[in-house]
């Protein structure tokens, strides 16, 4: 393809070269680096005068934003023709609204400093809140989660038809639904209630999950202790084997060791952020490639082809 750049950002190398050579294309040269006191530095190392660049950084903690939204700078005052980010995870995204008195709505505020960089484009995975890509002034290719489960449920787990589809909250429901539909099987979700961020106080099955197989679906997993409380709630209720599919594994804090204590068939995960340093203590954790997709959903932009295809399909 002409005219085209794929650069990456610090944060997940692994899957920016698996996007590149899907497209047949090699990583742009960009140099990262710290000063003394931390200050990000970046230098795009070749030139993108007249290039459409897609910049791959998954920007879920604060260093990594800086460093895109200086690379978007880079590449704008560099004279690039079009800047796309490609966020697999966009940061602060469960921050989408005022829900108490004083709360700040992160992820407009987010949305405005990739504008203000000069993005032209953003191409993510799975966003908490569909609403979000309302705060951008600027195009959003939101691609969903749902072909890669159908994917994976229909490749590896061989009694599917029998299962039950279940959302660890009630937020999650319209997503399990769709998944429920299309496998025509059975959903359920559990209604949490929370004290504070964090730490659930209760939960309520709705829904029959008795010597089925349960699949718990979500969009992501931080500290997990609502999927592996879910876990223990669905195998109390009668479900032969439980599984997790989320998108994005963050897996911060107690996360690991309450995966490994929790009574998982499997937590599959995309790489979306990168996964291995997680994989090597707990092997329930398992890795679905979305790589083509990401590939796809670029080539389909930078030639002015409708994306709507990844809506619904995985790319072979």
């Amino acid at each position: 393809m002409p005219n085209i750049k794929i650069v990456s950002g610090s944060s997940h190398q692994d899957l920016s070269q698996k996007i590149a050579d899907r497209l047949g294309l090699e990583l742009g040269k960009v140099g990262t680096k710290k000063f003394s006191n931390q200050e990000a530095c970046v230098e795009i190392g070749e030139s993108v005068r007249g290039e459409d660049v897609y910049i791959v950084q998954s920007a879920e903690i604060n260093d990594s934003l800086m460093a895109l939204l200086i690379m978007i700078s880079a590449c704008k005052t560099a004279s690039a023709s079009r800047v796309a980010a490609v966020i697999p995870c966009v940061p602060c995204a469960r921050q989408d609204k005022k829900d108490k008195s004083r709360a700040p709505i992160s992820a407009k505020l987010v949305v405005n400093m990739l504008s203000v960089a000069g993005a032209d484009h953003i191409i993510t995975r799975d966003l908490h809140a569909s609403q979000i890509q309302g705060f951008f002034d600027i195009p959003v290719d939101n691609l969903y989660a749902e072909p890669a489960v159908l994917k994976w449920i229909g490749e590896n787990i061989s009694e599917w038809r029998d299962c039950t589809i279940v959302s660890p909250d009630a937020g999650g429901a319209k997503r399990v639904t769709s998944i429920a539909d299309r496998l025509n099987v059975d959903f359920a979700l559990i209604h949490e209630e929370r004290k504070k961020a964090h730490e659930v106080d209760r939960m309520v099955l709705v829904g029959d999950v008795k010597d089925r197989v349960a699949i718990l679906v979500d969009d992501m997993a931080d500290t997990c202790g609502t999927i592996c409380y879910a876990a223990g709630k669905l195998l109390s209720a009668g479900a032969a084997r439980v599984y997790a599919i989320l998108t994005h594994g963050i897996f911060s804090g107690p996360a690991i060791s309450r995966i490994n204590n929790a009574c998982f068939e499997a937590v599959v995960v995309t790489n979306t952020i990168p996964p291995e340093d997680k994989m090597k203590p707990c092997s329930k954790i398992q890795v679905a490639d979305i790589a083509m997709i990401l590939a796809e959903a670029i080539r389909r932009t930078h030639n002015g082809e409708s994306v709507s295809y990844l809506f619904s399909h995985v790319p072979l």
